[in-house]
């Protein structure tokens, strides 16, 4: 059993590293308020930048961009990964990044090459060590997403999409559902999909009414001023600015919700170290003095 010197530093130890956990618990309460109102703020211009992009999939514009060119076969795909920068955040990077790699398996499994760019530092740590080519990458992000460093970042991804290196572009990220959930997504970014699954939603399947906002049984028909080409361009590059910014914003936000419930429970699973080696000092103490008694007994009675 270990001395009563030894029990007593590691209490110390204990109490020292609770003091930190709950430090961090505190930081990370304090930025996940921030962050879930600029999550929440951005999520209403995604949704509808998004719902006007399924529109233009269904309209018969006079012309027709690049986005929105299905490729008949996909011999390449890129991949924009967003994770954090720092880590203690539970599980958040694990399971993005466990789908993301499962995703890449997928596609190598049937012979499509596969480029990333990675937003974050654990998920730029990971793709090269499972040696994806990483063309693009944007690390230390900060608290607060920066548009323009964004935009720099994927511009690679976007650039080989139009030159037809790659067919496809996909986006994962970690959806934010609650401060205990979060949900690691991947969308397809270009070409505009079609689909209804709106990856900014709460729950997992769309409502009727949303169906109904994003597909119809008409068609959408516009009227274009000055021109079609114009629109459609600054409302493509808005659409693929505001999806990126939101992935980055969704995914702050589960990065600040996940450490506090993690250095939460760090706190909470201190305190019970500190309990359990109280009470093992206690009972040792209690030892060495009831053995320092029978000694100086023994002493006395022989004596």
């Amino acid at each position: 059993m270990a001395g009563i010197k030894e029990i007593r530093t590691k209490i110390r130890s204990v109490q020292n590293t609770r003091e930190i956990t709950k430090a961090m618990e505190m930081v990370a309460a304090s930025k996940m308020r921030k962050a879930q109102d600029r999550m929440r703020a951005g999520r209403p211009y995604a949704t509808k930048v998004r719902e006007i992009a399924a529109h233009l999939m269904q309209a018969h514009p006079d012309y027709t961009h690049p986005y929105m060119e299905e490729r008949e076969s996909v011999k390449g795909v890129g991949v924009i990964v967003v994770t954090t920068d720092k880590g203690l955040c539970g599980g958040l990077n694990t399971n993005i990044m466990r789908l993301v790699v499962q995703r890449i398996k997928e596609f190598n499994d049937q012979n499509i090459t596969v480029q990333a760019t990675a937003l974050g530092n654990k998920g730029l740590g990971t793709l090269t060590r499972i040696g994806t080519n990483v063309v693009s990458q944007e690390t230390q992000l900060g608290d607060q997403p920066e548009l323009d460093r964004l935009i720099g970042a994927i511009k690679a991804q976007v650039d080989d999409f139009v030159d037809g290196k790659i067919d496809a572009v996909y986006l994962a990220t970690s959806r934010f559902v609650n401060t205990m959930t979060q949900e690691s997504t991947f969308v397809r970014l270009l070409p505009l999909p079609s689909g209804l699954q709106d990856p900014w939603q709460t729950g997992d399947t769309v409502s009727a009414a949303q169906q109904e906002s994003i597909s119809s049984s008409y068609g959408w028909d516009y009227l274009y001023e000055p021109d079609a080409q114009s629109v459609i361009d600054d409302l493509l590059m808005r659409y693929l600015e505001g999806l990126v910014y939101q992935a980055v914003a969704e995914n702050m936000a589960s990065e600040q919700s996940a450490r506090m419930v993690a250095m939460k429970a760090a706190s909470d699973n201190a305190e019970k170290v500190i309990d359990e080696l109280q009470l093992v000092y206690n009972k040792t103490r209690q030892a060495a003095i009831t053995k320092e008694i029978s000694e100086i007994v023994g002493g006395a009675a022989a004596v």
